[in-house]
């Protein structure tokens, strides 16, 4: 089974890789995955990606192996198909961190193990993971109304799925030519709760419970810096507008643009807790695979 986006999982699967991310991070449950590897297939670079995997492989008794861009021939001297093929006749996991979507989903169509989507430019379901995990904790459940303010990129994309499937109200709030695709929008939709889209931040935060954002301009998009900035103006989760609320991003931060540095360093920032949680919920998602083959 491949973990490409959120929604690959049903609902139910998604609460089970919760609980089980939950129950491991309280110690309630000490799963191992001894002789058991994670190929990890970088083109992105990520602080948080290569140390919460690297990380909680170890922790679960397994091995994960770093394979960099100039590691590796993925999509240049050998085709994807053929590095799928390859790689998983040696590992039991792949997770791939990658630019371009259709090369995650070429991979997990070829690769005879698990692949897990560690990014690409139109998702981000490992970061999800973390993402509910994080609301559980604080809120005791998923009852809760988000705010999410700026971009509807891939982090925000795959939120949308997540909170369709935990029953989360979402509020997106993005300037026009900068929402979420219209695919994400009917999928969510078929999940039973969509989110609701304005172009007024002030508006998507007046019943929030939490306010989410992202940066402007991901990796990959540095020129076309200068005109999101113009086309942000009005979105910054300042302090004025979170209020009390707790706060989220999924890092890193663009200090200044997106989000100002006293609210990154305020006690409403749980940014913290969502990075750590970004190994308690992908440990839950490996172990959950392990037992699901």
């Amino acid at each position: 089974m491949n973990i490409l986006d959120v929604d690959d999982l049903t609902p139910e699967e998604l609460h089970a890789v919760l609980d089980r991310a939950a129950a491991i991070k309280a110690g309630r449950e000490a799963p191992s995955l001894t002789t058991r590897t994670l190929a990890m297939i970088f083109e992105k670079p990520s602080t948080r990606t290569r140390v919460s995997f690297e990380t909680g492989m170890t922790q679960l008794d397994g091995h994960a192996v770093f394979l960099g861009p100039e590691d590796i021939h993925l999509g240049h001297g050998e085709p994807i198909r053929d590095t799928a093929r390859a790689v998983s006749r040696y590992v039991d996991f792949i997770m791939a961190r990658l630019f371009d979507h259709a090369d995650v989903v070429e991979l997990g169509e070829y690769a005879t193990v698990p692949v897990i989507n560690g990014l690409t430019d139109d998702a981000h379901p490992c970061q999800t993971l973390a993402d509910l995990l994080t609301i559980h904790e604080q809120f005791g459940g998923f009852g809760v109304d988000v705010a999410w303010v700026g971009d509807g990129n891939n982090v925000c994309q795959s939120f949308v799925l997540g909170a369709a499937m935990t029953d989360i109200d979402l509020t997106v709030a993005t300037p026009e030519g900068y929402e979420i695709d219209d695919g994400v929008r009917k999928r969510a939709a078929a999940l039973g709760n969509p989110p609701a889209e304005t172009t007024d931040p002030e508006a998507a935060v007046a019943d929030a419970d939490v306010v989410y954002t992202d940066v402007w301009v991901s990796m990959g998009q540095e020129d076309e810096r200068e005109e999101k900035l113009r086309d942000f103006d009005g979105f910054q989760v300042t302090a004025d507008l979170v209020s009390d609320r707790p706060v989220m991003h999924c890092l890193p931060a663009h200090r200044g643009e997106e989000i100002t540095d006293d609210v990154l360093e305020s006690d409403n920032a749980i940014v913290w807790d969502q990075a750590e949680n970004r190994m308690h919920a992908q440990n839950g998602l490996l172990v959950w695979l392990s037992d699901a083959e």
